[in-house]
């Protein structure tokens, strides 16, 4: 998050920098595939995280 949002930018305020911080989690959290979840998105990883269990608990 610091390199791909943080560090882009220069804040006038908080106030301003949390807007920034809100606009940009989406597009991480559910557009960007991550090299740590195997070219996953963080949505993505947690959504086949939760089927796994499902069916672990089925089994």
């Amino acid at each position: 998050m610091r390199e791909e949002c943080l560090n882009e930018h220069l804040f006038p305020s908080l106030r301003h920098a949390c807007r920034m911080i809100a606009a940009w989690r989406p597009d991480y959290n559910h557009h960007r595939p991550h090299s740590s979840l195997d070219g996953l998105t963080p949505w993505e990883y947690h959504q086949r995280s939760r089927e796994d269990q499902t069916l672990n608990r089925a089994n």
